[in-house]
């Protein structure tokens, strides 16, 4: 069993940046692949980009690439999200997830197995 809570979110300038972590508990944090995921209002959830379990491969929306950067830190158990250059559509609902699949990173969100509360973004322009 895998318990996330989110961090980071608040309220940027388009063009800002803010930064995102998500805090697991557990022994087992490090056999899990990591997920960002978001759902702005009257929207599905999203996949945002997604972190093997050793940290050494990533994947991005393509929405996001060159903007956000997805890490992790095993020893810490935490994941974080750093997000630049922020855009007024950046604004959602953003969620980490854990996958216990061992393959390709994944980015359907019946695929993940944990998910936290969630933690509210907001761009203005």
């Amino acid at each position: 069993q895998v318990h996330l809570v989110e961090s980071g979110g608040g309220l940027v300038q388009a063009g800002g940046s803010l930064r995102l972590s998500c805090a697991a508990s557990g022994r087992t944090f490090s056999s899990y692949a990591m997920g960002w995921f978001r759902q702005a209002p009257g929207k599905e959830r999203e996949f945002v980009a997604a972190i093997s379990w050793s940290g050494a491969i990533t994947y991005y929306v393509d929405s996001v690439k060159g903007r956000f950067t997805i890490s992790r830190d095993n020893a810490k158990n935490t994941v974080n999200l750093q997000m630049n250059s922020l855009k007024p559509e950046d604004t959602a609902v953003y969620y980490c997830a854990a996958d216990y699949y061992q393959g390709y990173l994944r980015r359907s969100v019946y695929e993940y197995d944990y998910w936290g509360q969630g933690t509210q973004v907001t761009v203005s322009s």
